[in-house]
């Protein structure tokens, strides 16, 4: 095991919580998002998360269809 390895499983561990690029980026020490970008791999896990969240979102949406909608989305035919 090597000091990389040990560092390209604590920042993968940091992205799979959610942590932005930007973030990343600053755990890592870089200026570019290039690098922090590698360890922002998909998951089932983070999948399932980011799924349920739109999901949820949609539902309240619809819950919120017989109010009266304000802004863009009232402006939208249904």
């Amino acid at each position: 095991m090597h000091f990389h390895d040990l560092r390209h499983t604590g920042n993968t561990l940091a992205a799979s919580t959610g942590a932005s690029t930007r973030e990343l980026m600053a755990r890592m020490g870089h200026s570019t998002a290039r690098a922090a970008l590698i360890y922002q791999h998909a998951s089932a896990e983070r999948d399932r998360l980011i799924a349920d969240a739109v999901s949820g979102l949609v539902d309240r949406g619809r819950k919120g269809k017989d109010r009266k909608l304000k802004g863009h989305a009232g402006d939208t035919a249904d």
